[in-house]
Parts: C-alpha cells; sequence; structure tokens
C-alpha cells in the first residue's frame, strides 16, 4: 500500500562505462508494487480461508502465489504505462523506470510474462473460473483504470478501486469456484475503502497530481469537495462493513471489531469535513495524514477480524 512517506525506491549507482544507473534485484521486484501486493495477498488468502469450502494447504499456498504474482504484474504494467507521470510526481519520481534503472521495455515484457505465469499456473493449481477472474482482474487495472479512467476522469479511483477489490473475491472463488453474497461483501468493503483511502492521501498531495495532470478529485473539484466526499464515504463503507459481519463468515468478533473501527473512520471522517484549507495548512495536514494511516489500519483489521472470526468457529 501506499506509505505517508512513501517515495519508493533510491536511486542506484551508475556504473562507470555508461554513467547509467545499474539496474538490481530490488529494482524488479519494485516494479510489482509490493506495498500494493501486500493487500492483494493478504485479501486473497482471507477470501480463500474463510470460505466454506476446505482447501488442501498446498494448493491453497500455490494460490495465494499466483494471485500475489498476477496483482505485481498488474504493477509492473502500471509503472510501464505511467513512466510519464511517474518522472512528474514527486512521490513516485525514484521508482525504476523514471530513476533510468530499468527500461519501459524491460518492464512491459516483466508485466505480459508473469501475467500469463499467474493466470494459466492459477488454472492449474485451483480452477478456471478463478483464472478467469485474475485475468479480468490484471486486464481491469492495466487497462481500464491505468490507460483510460487515470487520465480522464476525477472518478478514477473510485471505478478503478475495483481492480484491488477482486482480490477476496478470487480468493474465495479459489475454494468454492463461485461468487457468494459473502465474498461481493468483501469486495465491497475493499471498493468502498478505496476512494476515502486515496483522497486522504491526494488531499496532502494534491501538487503531485496537479503537476502530473492527472485529474483527482482535489485537483478537479477542490480539496472542500474532496473532504465531503470522504466523509459521505465512510458512511456507505460502515454500512456494508456491518452487513459483512450478518453473514456466514461473520460473528462477535468481526462485529466487534467493524463498530470499533468504523466509529474512529467515521469520526475521522467528520473531522477532516470541519476543516478549513486554512487550518489544514497551518498544521502541516496532521488530520488527513492520522487518517491515511488509519485507513490502513483500518483493511488490514477488517480482514484480519474475519480469518480470527473462521478460526474462532472452527472451535
Amino acid at each position: 500500500m501506499t506509505d505517508v512517506r512513501a517515495y519508493e525506491g533510491a536511486a542506484a549507482p551508475a556504473t562507470a562505462a555508461t554513467g547509467a544507473p545499474e539496474a538490481e534485484f530490488g529494482d524488479y521486484v519494485a516494479l510489482l508494487k509490493p506495498r500494493v501486493m501486500s493487500l492483494v495477498v493478504f485479501t486473497a488468502f482471507v477470501g480463500l480461508f474463510v470460505a466454506p469450502v476446505h482447501v488442501d494447504p498446498f494448493i491453497g499456498f500455490c494460490a495465494v502465489l499466483f494471485i500475489a504474482l498476477g496483482g505485481g504484474a498488474s504493477g509492473a504494467l502500471n509503472m510501464w504505462y505511467d513512466a510519464d507521470i511517474d518522472a512528474v510526481m514527486h512521490r513516485t519520481q525514484k521508482r525504476p523506470i523514471p530513476a533510468g534503472r530499468v527500461g519501459r521495455d524491460e518492464a512491459l515484457g516483466v508485466g505480459l510474462f508473469l501475467s500469463g505465469l499467474a493466470v494459466v499456473m492459477l488454472g492449474l493449481a485451483a480452477n478456471w473460473f478463478a483464472a478467469a477472474f485474475l485475468a479480468f482482474t490484471i486486464f481491469f487495472y492495466a487497462v481500464v483504470y491505468t490507460m483510460w479512467l487515470k487520465r480522464s476522469t476525477p472518478q478514477n479511483i473510485v471505478i478503478g478501486g475495483a481492480a484491488g477489490a477482486f482480490p477476496p473475491m478470487i480468493g474465495w472463488a479459489c475454494a468454492t469456484g463461485g461468487i457468494g453474497i459473502e465474498s461481493l461483501l468483501m469486495f465491497a468493503l475493499v471498493f468502498f475503502w478505496t476512494p476515502p483511502h486515496f483522497w486522504a492521501l491526494a488531499l496532502f498531495m494534491k501538487e503531485d497530481y496537479h503537476a502530473a495532470g492527472v485529474p483527482m478529485l482535489t485537483v478537479t473539484h477542490g480539496r472542500q469537495a474532496t473532504r465531503r466526499h470522504i466523509f459521505g464515504y465512510t458512511l456507505v463503507l460502515a454500512g456494508f462493513a456491518l452487513a459483512l459481519g450478518l453473514t456466514s463468515i461473520g460473528g462477535p468478533i468481526y462485529l466487534a471489531t467493524a463498530l470499533v473501527l468504523n466509529a474512529l473512520f467515521i469520526r475521522g471522517g467528520w473531522v477532516i469535513l470541519r476543516r478549513s484549507e486554512a487550518q489544514a495548512t497551518a498544521d502541516h495536514y496532521r488530520a488527513e495524514k492520522s487518517f491515511f494511516r488509519l485507513s490502513l489500519i483500518y483493511l488490514f483489521a477488517h480482514f484480519a477480524a474475519l480469518a480470527v472470526q473462521a478460526i474462532v468457529g472452527t472451535w
């Protein structure tokens, strides 16, 4: 995931012969967006783990591994296409491609190779429905979000957020071969979490998006409108989060966790809503940064609670 201090990577030493930065293994790992992959891996694992169908541990491990590879492939394709934007934004200009350590053609090759490998191997390890779902997710992130939505509409992160919300559904599909109300609500949890998470980041990094020409909501509608949207989404998100607790994979542990986290999240959204830009600037966007950090805890804690609830249920 994105971090408040997310200045990814560091410039590699230049080679004596060419004067160009020399690619290292870590640069190719960075192409896969490991922070984002951590979210993909965890939510996909929980989706598989809480499913009502038992999966052999080795098959489950392989399934999560191939879903992670698919997520990494999406990240590489995103970096390939967005190299021009990444070079402008302070948050991303040290990534491997804009820093000159990895070529765009290399990134494209890595992304395409890992995409094919992940989809085929997931089909062989789990089932072809889950593999097709993974293929669609990669396409959605790389083409629908990266190539179309990101540069054309302030709803980019809203619609495009579906790509990050699919992994728990893919994990569920690996176990069951289909879709259930539980997996749809896990999707909704991530989907409605994504906009306030990224808009909070955009509030204190507006100039990056403005300089890159990305029509983030803060750029097209202003920061006060963004604050209103954040609060509205926290309310909608709370409804889906609590509804998930009333399904077969919910229970008292999850519901208690969801009640506390959503109360804190709504309170954080309300604090942001009531702040003027002058107040935010005066304290260096302290509340917005706190809300952003809380959003990271929020999602992981919800899915961790689902996993704990499943473990307790087996006892």
